[in-house]
């Protein structure tokens, strides 16, 4: 079958097949439409929620007291030269208190 033959079947067609694939057609396009809304609704209101919750939080960081500041650093550090000596009291036959 070729694109004319193809063509010469779909114009014999009654009304009545034309006048359901066009609202078809029409409610596939509405379904779509919605389909998108929905989505864009969904995500919308999980942007907000969102967005609901930092203006919570920052809010209520604007009422709260700031921390205390950090003290500095100090700045007068000396190093001391530490020796150290490991005792090993697995063989200590001495009781503890």
């Amino acid at each position: 079958m070729n694109g004319k033959q193809f063509l010469e079947m779909l114009s014999r067609l009654p009304a009545r097949v034309w006048l359901q694939a066009i609202l078809a057609l029409i409610g596939f396009v509405i379904l779509a439409v919605l389909g998108f809304a929905v989505i864009a609704g969904v995500a919308a209101v999980v942007l907000i929620v969102l967005l609901g919750f930092k203006a919570k939080t920052w809010i209520l960081n604007l009422f709260r007291r700031p921390p205390p500041p950090e003290p500095p650093a100090r700045q007068d550090r000396k190093v001391i030269d530490v020796q150290y000596e490991i005792v090993d009291r697995s063989n200590d036959r001495t009781p503890r208190n």
